[in-house]
């Protein structure tokens, strides 16, 4: 069996991710590295990984051919993403990566990479298809007073819940519609809210479907959360899904409502949370080292309900020859 080489980019403080990759390759009795990519030295997910390696930033000209280099020198099998900011560089360049080395990059094309990336565009995808989503709130609307409070805003692009909020009144209408960067403002939603991880494969055969109740959240991410068969969901992101066709382990983001289902977001990559659902058992990684030994794989909702999460820091300490003690 050939050795199976992974890099984690962007690997941040996505030590449960890379561990869980880790614990994969070990399960599966694969010979193999994990490696991980960063901007910084003082990432510390990069520690936990089996080797690492600084690259430049993501909008640097010469970013993809770092990658391209690193996926040379280790003989990488797999590049995993694992932020908002380099998913549609990756996906223009996907092709070019795979070319030139023997890796392939668990990245959708660029058109859904757009259609998640821009929330205009996912507002569209979820309209166009029939999937209930809040409100748009548009200039036309706020000029002829068509609409009630609260409202909702967010940077189009954005990501981790960065500068969102609920607007209450006209005066914080007018603040946060000035502060926050490249606004889109919708009706406010108000229900339980999920995080449901999907796993396909490289060809968009839906694997694994998981809704997770968010219980609490930290910057954006679930810092507790359960698990939650929850038939309604399922069914409904399996649609979203079907009209969508990402590759990969993809997020979607939704609320239990008076109205029903409404979605929020997709984020095509690895969530925060996912390793929640790794463990739960719809274990992504360990799919994504059987789809690379040439592994065929069914749907399953083969995994534990009601596993409860609680989430914690932990602290990596480096002495000053950069080895953990």
């Amino acid at each position: 069996m050939k050795d199976i080489n992974v890099l984690i980019l962007s690997a941040g403080r996505r030590v449960e991710l890379i561990n869980c990759f880790k614990e994969a390759r070990d399960n599966l009795k694969i010979k193999g590295k994990v490696i991980a990519a960063d901007l910084s030295d003082t990432a510390p997910a990069i520690y936990h990984a089996d080797k690492q390696y600084l690259v430049c930033r993501i909008d640097h000209d010469n970013y993809i051919d770092e990658i391209i280099d690193i996926c040379k020198q280790e003989n990488i099998s797999l590049v995993v993403p694992t932020i908002d900011t380099e998913l549609e560089k990756l996906s223009k360049n996907k092709e070019l990566i795979e070319k030139t080395t023997n890796a392939k990059v668990l990245i959708s094309n660029e058109k859904v990479i757009k259609a998640c990336r821009d929330k205009y565009n996912t507002q569209k995808f979820f309209e166009d298809n029939g999937f209930n989503v809040p409100k748009l709130i548009n200039k036309e609307d706020i000029q002829n007073k068509n609409f009630s409070f609260p409202l909702f805003i967010k940077p189009l692009n954005g990501s981790s819940s960065i500068n969102t909020f609920k607007i209450n009144n006209e005066r914080e209408l007018e603040f946060f519609s000035e502060y926050v960067p490249n606004p889109i403002i919708q009706e406010f939603m108000e229900g339980e809210e999920y995080t449901v991880d999907v796993f396909t494969d490289f060809n968009s055969n839906i694997i694994t479907i998981v809704p997770r109740k968010r219980l609490a959240t930290r910057s954006g991410e679930i810092a507790k959360g359960i698990i939650t068969k929850d038939r309604e969901i399922i069914n409904e992101v399996k649609k979203v899904i079907e009209k969508l066709k990402p590759i990969g382990h993809i997020t979607v983001q939704c609320m239990k409502t008076s109205k029903g289902i409404e979605f929020i977001e997709i984020n095509p990559r690895f969530g925060g949370g996912a390793p929640m659902s790794i463990k739960a058992g719809a274990n992504s990684p360990k799919n994504l080292y059987k789809l690379l030994l040439g592994e065929e794989l069914e749907y399953t909702e083969n995994y534990e309900d009601k596993l409860l999460a609680l989430r914690y820091d932990e602290a990596v300490f480096i002495n000053s020859e950069g080895a953990i003690v």
